[in-house]
């Protein structure tokens, strides 16, 4: 017998919800179409192929061509077309009721367009947990691909690692494929006979010697220099081609496989993801540690004996780490819970795929990509969240208050609402407004992202990368470049959320002390008064909604400026659509004043609108007593598969009073208004 190895090769399609349409488009012309149109040409190379839901939806609607010629291949049996969730959920962070639901509606979606049922299946982000594994197994699906770093974690051998496993978790059997780490960083940024030449490399006399991949098909096209170098001077056609003409490499679909090969025996993975997350998980200074501790082991030479051993966090760290990802994450539980006990009757295919989209994986982390510091994608989970909310609080309203600890910090948060309006309390003596919802227009204006530190800010503030050095080109784990010009002062981080109406008293020597000593007082409907009292003064701070309107009201009482105390102020962080973009602007004495990413700074003012074109409405700002106000963009730094970049969060206003002037009542209200179409 000659040796031999079966390429089992395999692409994932996704597109995050909320993506902009030029996006998807620019994906299409440089990556879906180019890279299906190429493998057409090769009836006798097999691979398999993931698409997330609405990603497949879209190119159904929008490229019914594309998908024709996809399904050509199918028929053919050149494509094995692979399941998952389908809004492209991380399955382990969501319930099980919603894992068969969501996994059940793509094998429906790929039955109906293909007459394929997969029984295999994408795992988002590669993320294991055992949990899961019932919900596959009920859905149909007998086998998923995880990352090989997975296996040397359980103590399995590299050289164990050319076929499949077999787990079990409560009864249900499934099968596990590993996906070769060598094989992802090779292609397709090694020369294409390089790769090949690897390839050939692991061929054996033995026909169950396998050659694992299974990565991202953005690689090819989207990401930086990948369009030329894949279709332009023809890696994909070059490599395709080699495959086919070499005598010890056969492609083969992962069913195929599975069908001739038996497997290698029991494995039980450990709760892990690809190796990257290991580090991308943690926070800044155990990233920093981590990172430190890997580098020593590279340079010592003992790196590759022991990587599977040096292991950072897991993919729900994310949560725990980013105070906005865990809000989102348990608003959705929340969600997910109510829509659970609306009888199966009355729950409509709307409810729940607006459910679905909230599950989307993508706003919840952050890695290489922007993920949870894209504003667009948060805004596309709360629009779904909203959107749902509305409609159950239809058929079974709440009441107008509702005091919970949500999020499961140990400090309640105080729910205040009606039917246009929504404002969420923190309960943490800052009696500061932390979400801040209109329902007509699906929009959290409370959906901000406080300045983080994170771990490669180092590498930010160390300069640019060394060239990439050898053959072919540099992955985009490996880039070091900057969109934008990034200072040390850019880098600075928040110590408290970026909530609205955080309030502080300005000392005579100009310095900022925050309020965070109130207590809550009573609750009244959908108003709700706090109080803070210091040698014998008083401070009262009403919080109420009706109709369109936030009402915010300060009553002072007793000698507040013998504490050394001269002035008020209070600073509310807004989340606009617009961003910094053309699409908004300030609005003052009926004249434009300035777009939203611009400074502005005003005297004396009384009223002032921040206007969302993109949005289709605005905000309304109004005090009873003259206003000191200044106006900022809020920028993070994050990085992205482009390089790293500033993103504006949040329009910053800081309103200040002068202590003389607030001896009685402050009254500001926000009105919130859709405009008609």
């Amino acid at each position: 017998m000659s040796a031999s190895v079966a390429l089992l090769f395999g692409v994932h399609a996704h597109q995050p919800a909320g993506n902009f349409p030029h996006v998807l488009e620019e994906a299409h012309a440089r990556c879906y179409r180019p890279f299906l149109e190429t493998c057409y040409r090769y009836p006798q190379f097999r691979f398999a192929l993931h698409f997330s839901g609405p990603l497949l939806d879209y190119l159904s609607q929008q490229h019914a061509g594309d998908m024709a010629l996809l399904a050509r291949m199918v028929e053919r049996g050149q494509v094995e077309l692979f399941g998952a969730g389908d809004a492209e959920p991380v399955l382990a962070a969501i319930p099980h009721r919603d894992r068969l639901g969501q996994i059940a509606r793509l094998s429906q979606k790929l039955q109906a367009q293909f007459a394929r049922t997969p029984q295999g299946a994408w795992l988002t982000e590669r993320v294991w947990e055992a949990t899961v594994v019932p919900a596959l197994v009920d859905c149909g699906i007998r086998y998923v691909t995880v990352d090989d770093y997975h296996f040397l974690a359980s103590g399995k051998s590299a050289a164990e690692l050319d076929g499949y496993f077999t787990t079990e978790e409560d009864g249900r059997r499934l099968d596990l494929f590993p996906i070769s780490e060598a094989l992802r960083y090779r292609v397709p940024f090694a020369l294409a006979k390089e790769s090949v030449a690897y390839l050939e490399s692991l061929a054996r006399e033995t026909e169950s010697a396998a050659a694992i991949y299974f990565d991202d098909i953005e690689k090819f096209g989207i990401w930086p220099e990948t369009y030329e170098w894949v279709y332009e001077k023809g890696w994909l056609r070059q490599f395709i081609e080699r495959v086919l003409a070499s005598q010890k490499i056969v492609t083969q679909t992962f069913g195929e496989y599975r069908n001739r090969v038996r497997t290698r025996g029991i494995i039980y993975l450990p709760t892990t993801s690809y190796i990257e997350m290991n580090e991308w998980t943690l926070p800044a200074p155990a990233a920093h540690a981590y990172a430190d501790l890997v580098e020593r082991e590279k340079r010592s030479g003992s790196y590759d004996a022991s990587k599977a051993f040096v292991r950072g966090g897991i993919w729900k760290n994310f949560v725990a780490r980013y105070p906005e990802a865990n809000w989102m994450h348990k608003r959705m539980l929340a969600l997910s819970e109510r829509l659970a006990r609306v009888p199966a009757a009355e729950r409509t295919q709307e409810m729940q795929t607006l459910l679905y989209a909230a599950q989307a994986n993508d706003a919840y982390w952050h890695g290489l990509f922007g993920g949870l510091y894209l504003p667009h994608l948060r805004r596309s989970v709360y629009a779904s969240l909203l959107q749902l909310e509305r409609a159950l609080d239809q058929m079974d309203p709440r009441p107008r208050s509702q005091c919970i600890d949500l999020d499961l910090d140990g400090i309640d948060e105080l729910f205040l609402r009606n039917a246009e309006l929504q404002a969420v309390v923190k309960l943490d003596g800052s009696a500061a407004i932390l979400e801040l919802d209109a329902y007509a227009l699906s929009q959290n204006f409370g959906d901000t992202l406080r300045r983080h530190a994170e771990h490669y800010h180092r590498r930010v503030l160390g300069g640019a990368g060394a060239a990439h050095q050898g053959s072919g080109i540099a992955s985009a784990h490996d880039r070091l470049d900057l969109k934008h010009d990034i200072s040390a002062a850019d880098m600075e981080t928040d110590s408290t959320a970026r909530s609205s109406f955080r309030d502080a008293w300005v000392g005579a020597d100009g310095s900022v002390r925050p309020l965070a000593d109130y207590g809550l007082r009573q609750v009244d409907g959908s108003s709700a008064a706090f109080v803070v009292e210091r040698s014998g003064a008083t401070l009262q701070k009403d919080i109420g909604v009706c109709g369109s309107c936030i009402s915010i009201g300060y009553g002072f009482a007793g000698a507040f400026d013998a504490a050394g105390i001269s002035g008020f102020e209070s600073t509310v962080d807004l989340a606009m659509p617009s961003c910094d973009g053309p699409g908004a602007h300030y609005l003052y004495r009926d004249a434009v004043a300035g777009g939203l990413g611009q400074p502005l700074d005003l005297e004396g003012m009384t009223e002032l609108a921040l206007v969302d074109n993109f949005m289709g409405g605005s905000l309304t700002l109004r005090s009873n007593l003259p206003i000191g106000l200044r106006a900022r963009p809020c920028y993070t730094v994050s990085q992205s598969e482009g390089g790293f970049e500033k993103i504006m969060q949040s329009v910053t206003l800081t309103l200040a009073w002068p202590l003389d002037a607030v001896h009685a009542k402050i009254d500001l209200s926000l009105e919130i208004r859709k405009h008609s179409a």
